[in-house]
């Protein structure tokens, strides 16, 4: 996976086991074949126009679904997208993907051919979380705050959400 802050943004481009708007339920890794591979990231599924190429995501694999780390290219369209997410117009995300097999509803495999960044996804948890503020005084993290995810109790906590506990340092002895 890309080095810290090598990448532009990062987030959920689709989580485990969420009822997606069109009915579907991405199970637990359905898409684990695309680990470590780069796919397009595109404005809104549309891909009919070079322009519509914003740059690539690379893809992990995780136990709450599948993560993305978005790098913007250099053209006009990708810049302006980028700023509208460093503002947070936009924080949610969708991906394309073919080779889809079911079991009833639920989606068991697939191959994600691209990312798309859009106003809203059809799965709740795809979300971007962190933006990467690239400047002269070096690199800022910054996180996204969104009410994708119902928490009604501590086990309802996405495991990589909760930090460790620091661990007290040892007292010197006298």
């Amino acid at each position: 996976m890309p080095k810290k802050l090598e990448y532009d943004f990062a987030g959920w481009v689709t989580k485990n086991d969420i009822r997606c708007a069109d009915g579907v339920t991405i199970k637990h890794d359905a898409f684990k074949d695309n680990h470590g591979k780069n796919v397009p990231l595109v404005w809104n599924h549309n891909y009919s126009e070079p322009t519509n190429v914003l740059g690539f995501v690379t893809l992990e694999n995780k136990d709450l679904g599948v993560y993305g780390y978005g790098h913007f290219n250099d053209s006009i369209e990708a810049q302006n997208t980028k700023e509208l997410i460093r503002h947070g117009d936009i924080s949610s995300m969708s991906i394309g993907a073919r080779k889809i097999k079911r079991s009833g509803t639920d989606v068991v495999h697939g191959v994600i051919y691209e990312v798309s960044l859009v106003l809203s996804g059809a799965n709740p948890g795809a979300m971007i979380e962190t933006v990467v503020n690239h400047s002269a005084e070096g690199d800022n993290e910054s996180g996204i705050i969104y009410t994708g995810t119902l928490i009604h109790s501590a086990d309802d906590i996405p495991k990589d959400a909760v930090e460790p506990e620091p661990k007290p340092e040892p007292k010197p002895e006298p």
